[in-house]
């Protein structure tokens, strides 16, 4: 008898032990990211598929000339035609295979401009190379440093980076040099970018208590806050070629953290002038980190390109 009382101990248990590791399996299982280039159309108010990708892609740069989108995936970048014809292309970044979504390119189209992990301490830093690819010329000699925007004239780079645990907005040389704080406020200061005409650069900042957007002249001064929404954090303005409109993206309050900006969250896209005034949404989506964290208008102002992301089960 206490031989079957104690076999049908042991059964239970080993029984009991794998009912406890199903679910456990099933939380290893993680779904597959599935990535969906889209463009906007302002005028129309429509959306447009270029292409869905298997695994993740970000961060989509409008070039000059209209003819390419370009994204990072994997830590390399790629472009591919607004049209979705063609199959992407590799672009030759050199050395630079560690790119993340920070990458912006030059006024006249001829440079590009990355956010490298480096193989000696994996932070980031800054390097410019040409357009049609190359071998990256390192910027920023500090780590970490996250490009955002270049000025319109080529001369100077502006980026968020962290120096004594303070993450601020940083300008350097496009050719390099020593770098210039130009915010001090406490906490995120992040996603500097110029505008066309150089007279302001856009950034957003947590110093209220939510992400709101910003503006500043070049050199730091006139720090105005532009965005005033009491239920989104919002995150990178990115101003049209015309000067005209801003994009950005939100997400909701109480969603995250207000120094966060994460993947795989409900989120807006929303359109406010330039100018300033009273901000619409024009797309919801699934995304959030990677959806839109570059400038990415078409050269026309009538069109910008983001990324949505869909969530699959294997």
């Amino acid at each position: 008898m206490k031989t079957l009382r104690l076999t049908f101990i042991l059964l239970l248990a080993a029984m009991g032990t794998a009912f406890a590791q199903q679910p456990q399996a099933q939380q290893q299982r993680r779904p597959r990211t599935v990535s969906i280039l889209e463009i906007y159309d302002v005028e129309a108010g429509t959306r447009t598929v270029v292409k869905e990708f298997q695994g993740t892609i970000e961060a989509p740069n409008w070039t000059v000339d209209g003819r390419w989108l370009i994204y990072n995936s994997g830590g390399r970048l790629y472009k591919i035609a607004p049209d979705g014809k063609s199959e992407p292309f590799l672009l030759d970044t050199g050395y630079a295979n560690r790119c993340n979504n920070d990458h912006c390119l030059s006024f006249d189209g001829k440079y590009i401009a990355v956010s490298h992990g480096t193989a000696e301490d994996r932070q980031s830093r800054i390097y410019v190379l040409p357009i049609q690819g190359g071998t990256p010329r390192l910027v920023t000699a500090l780590g970490p440093s996250y490009l955002h925007g270049w000025s319109p004239d080529g001369r100077t780079l502006v980026y968020c980076a962290s120096r004594q645990n303070e993450y601020d907005i940083y300008a350097i040389p496009s050719e390099g040099g020593a770098e210039v704080r130009l915010t001090t406020a406490e906490g995120l200061d992040d996603g500097p970018e110029f505008t066309p005409d150089g007279q302001w650069i856009w950034f957003n900042s947590v110093r209220t208590g939510l992400m709101q957007l910003w503006r500043m002249k070049p050199d730091g001064s006139e720090q105005q806050q532009m965005t005033f929404d009491e239920d989104r954090n919002s995150w990178f303005g990115h101003v049209s070629p015309d000067g005209k409109q801003v994009v950005y993206i939100t997400y909701r309050k109480g969603d995250l953290e207000p120094n966060q900006h994460l993947a795989n969250k409900n989120v807006e896209l929303r359109l406010m002038p330039a100018a300033g005034g009273t901000p619409k949404t024009v797309v919801q989506l699934f995304g959030g980190q990677g959806t839109i964290n570059v400038n990415s208008w078409s050269p026309d102002s009538k069109r910008f390109a983001f990324v949505s992301y869909r969530l699959e089960e294997d």
